[in-house]
């Protein structure tokens, strides 16, 4: 049965990731609109063809700490409420309502969140996106394994309910590239630093 406090999580996580951290900075910068270029995404992949790599590093720690922070909020009062609040944060970073639920594919926001919950597997999340990424050189892939891992890596390190928030997000994040997908299989994904890297 959920309660008051766990639907209070769920809407409070829903919010705080909801927030485009992504479009906001640009928009501060004084850069056009980051959903007009690249993937049209508002994750920090996108932020970075703005050619601002300090601006993509914020979008990238900004929206890695939404996630972790509505978690560890509502997990100092209980651990399940944490779980929600951080599964919604990376809900509402995918679809947020003020951008008609056009949002990014939550690979920070996810790996954020792991960070939070259990940090060994976030590293080893982490570090599965740095090893692919560095290997063969696309940032797609790189999220696809790290988001694949994520629960074998929580299973190891956050056995029970933990494990299956990281695979509901895995899938969720899975979905969310499904054309990158189609463009690996099919040959056509640019690597990193590619003019097509859509990640």
């Amino acid at each position: 049965m959920i309660s008051g406090f766990d639907l209070a999580a769920v809407l409070i996580g829903y919010l705080i990731g909801s927030i485009p951290f992504g479009l906001v900075l640009t928009r501060m910068a004084g850069l056009e609109d980051i959903r007009s270029i690249g993937s049209g995404n508002i994750g920090a992949t996108n932020v970075l063809r703005t050619g601002r790599k300090g601006l993509a590093a914020a979008t990238l720690l900004l929206d890695a700490g939404k996630a972790a922070a509505a978690a560890l909020i509502f997990a100092q009062w209980d651990g399940v409420a944490g779980l929600f609040a951080g599964f919604f944060a990376v809900l509402g970073h995918n679809f947020p309502v003020w951008l008609k639920f056009q949002g990014g594919k939550g690979v920070a926001a996810t790996l954020g969140l792991i960070m939070a919950v259990a940090w060994p597997a976030g590293l080893m999340a982490c570090a599965t996106w740095l090893l692919v990424a560095a290997v063969f050189r696309y940032s797609s892939l790189a999220a696809l394994a790290a988001l694949a891992l994520s629960p074998l890596y929580m299973y190891w390190t956050a056995p029970g309910p933990p494990v299956i928030m990281a695979a509901l997000l895995a899938l969720l994040g899975i979905a969310r590239h499904h054309q990158n997908i189609h463009r690996l299989l099919k040959g056509e994904e640019s690597g990193i630093g590619g003019k097509k890297d859509n990640s």
